[in-house]
């Protein structure tokens, strides 16, 4: 089926749209890199404490060099995305769990409420003690984190499906696995998502701040070392593999996104 001219003319526009959006964004991170470099070099901004982006860019060299980049990156990925599956596992079935048992969703209320807002560092010291330091230390960290606002994201997505549309299937004597499947979560494939967006970043921070407490490698462990030697430039480094990691990230999730939303229609 050939398109019509104004149809080709609308994609056309479209295409241009998103060219001159990726160009601006590019422009406005070199601007920025720019303007950063040069107000080290002129004393505009303390360059101990702030760096400047070809000391930053020659610690990650330097890294590479000495072939400890890598092995950083690829530990915290690990551990994000152990942290991000089991987040959204658990969190998907125990808000099934929850919206299947009404009763059950009443009494946690307050208690996920309560954990959900709790400083997860503040209990740091015991989770090493229980977990040990090691990885298990750090995921557990990162879980502490996703895990709550998985659950109460995905739960209330299902709280607010048409209640019209399930007492039409109540009509039809489904099942509650029917319902689940031809109803809940599809109907929820928005919020779901919604979930794994922030889950992956709540995993990223979790696993930054257990890095943080124990860890001898990542990219939580390059920062705060970074920090104990007066290295700003290893800092700033960790921090701006941080922006990219979640920014690859992410865009897998939105391709994820757009593959689910596909199939849904």
């Amino acid at each position: 089926m050939s398109m019509s001219p104004e149809q080709k003319a609308f994609l056309a526009k479209r295409k241009k749209e998103k060219l001159l959006i990726r160009l601006i964004q590019i422009l406005i991170v070199v601007s920025f890199f720019i303007l950063w470099e040069l107000s080290a070099q002129h004393g505009l901004i303390n360059e101990f404490v702030f760096s400047k982006p070809s000391s930053i860019f020659q610690t990650i060299y330097q890294l590479i060099l000495a072939n400890n980049l890598f092995n950083h990156i690829f530990t915290t990925l690990y551990e994000i995305i152990i942290a991000f599956v089991l987040g959204i596992v658990l969190g998907f079935g125990i808000a099934i769990l929850l919206y299947e048992f009404p009763l059950l969703a009443k009494i946690l209320d307050p208690f996920l409420t309560m954990l959900n807002s709790l400083p997860k560092v503040a209990i740091g010291p015991l989770i090493i003690i229980i977990a040990g330091a090691n990885i298990k230390s750090v995921i557990t960290m990162a879980l502490l984190i996703n895990l709550i606002v998985s659950v109460m994201t995905i739960y209330n997505g299902f709280q607010n499906i048409d209640s019209h549309k399930i007492k039409l299937l109540n009509s039809f004597n489904a099942t509650k696995m029917q319902k689940l499947t031809t109803l809940i979560i599809p109907a929820s494939y928005s919020t779901i998502i919604s979930s794994l967006k922030l889950n992956i970043s709540m995993s990223q921070i979790g696993v930054i701040m257990g890095e943080f407490l124990v860890s001898k490698e990542g990219i939580g462990y390059l920062i705060i070392y970074g920090t104990q030697v007066f290295n700003l430039s290893l800092v700033m480094s960790g921090i701006l593999i941080l922006i990219i990691i979640s920014f690859i990230l992410y865009k897998l999730v939105v391709a994820l996104e757009h593959k689910l939303l596909k199939n849904k229609s």
